[in-house]
């Protein structure tokens, strides 16, 4: 499902934000995707009435969830709705090999919409999915088959250490420390075509839309390129006789 439309984001939040302050409690959204939750960041000056957050399972998530409220405004702590399910083969021999388009597709195809699933994981040819609470009794007891693959779906109450992260450092030499620069030589476009990616508001730093060809990275920055993938800015280590950067980045894989 695309990102709905930016009159409908902004309208929501605000909705909510309101509902959380009038009624000194927390209210959440769905799941929101890359481009939602710039929305949200651009709109931290009108949502400063309450305070906010936004979350997705883990540090390490793209699609959050959107909090409004504290323990300080309402007088206790509350978690993000959100539940961790893993979806296995029964019989792993018997298994296709399953990729992220075959678990959301079959999630999905139960009847439930985008807005309620987070990200998913795959490890092992087995599916991690961060949902919302109230969605995850009904996949665990509808979810049977992914692509011709006959699974069982548990519920975690802990984080397993096969989600930790995975990065695979490169070192670059760029012009300069440019975000069209580092994304051409990163993906092996060129730099016209790193330009149309962040022109095209498909780029995201720590969360925020960039449109600025020209924007220079900080060390530990995590930059999202849809259709691409992630990484993370680790940082300029010299130049070279023709005075060309060196650059570092870790690469989620």
């Amino acid at each position: 499902m695309p990102d709905r439309d930016e009159n409908y984001i902004r309208h929501r939040l605000q909705e909510l934000a309101d509902r959380a302050y009038n009624g000194n409690r927390y209210v959440y959204t769905d799941f929101l995707g890359m481009s939602e939750l710039a929305i949200y960041h651009a709109m931290a000056q009108e949502l400063s009435f309450v305070p906010s957050g936004a979350f997705g399972g883990t540090d390490t998530c793209e699609r959050q969830m959107v909090r409004f409220g504290s323990e300080e405004m309402c007088g206790y702590p509350e978690e993000y709705p959100i539940r961790l399910l893993k979806v296995e083969a029964v019989q792993e021999k018997f298994a296709d090999t399953l990729t992220h388009r075959d678990f959301l597709g079959s999630v999905l195809g139960v009847g439930l919409e985008r807005e309620k699933v987070g990200d998913i994981f795959l490890r092992d040819n087995a599916g991690y999915l961060f949902v919302h609470a109230d969605v995850s009794d009904f996949i665990r007891e509808n979810l049977t088959f992914v692509k011709h693959t006959k699974v069982r779906v548990s519920e975690l109450t802990e984080i397993p250490e096969e989600l930790a992260p995975k990065l695979r450092e490169e070192n670059l030499v760029v012009s300069g420390n440019r975000i069209d620069s580092i994304l051409a030589r990163l993906y092996h476009l060129s730099r016209e075509e790193a330009q149309r990616l962040v022109q095209g508001e498909q780029i995201f730093v720590n969360g925020k839309s960039v449109t600025q060809v020209s924007k220079a990275l900080k060390e530990g920055d995590v930059v999202s390129v849809r259709h691409h993938g992630r990484f993370r800015f680790a940082g300029e280590s010299g130049r070279t006789k023709k005075d060309r950067l060196y650059v570092k980045v870790e690469v989620y894989v």
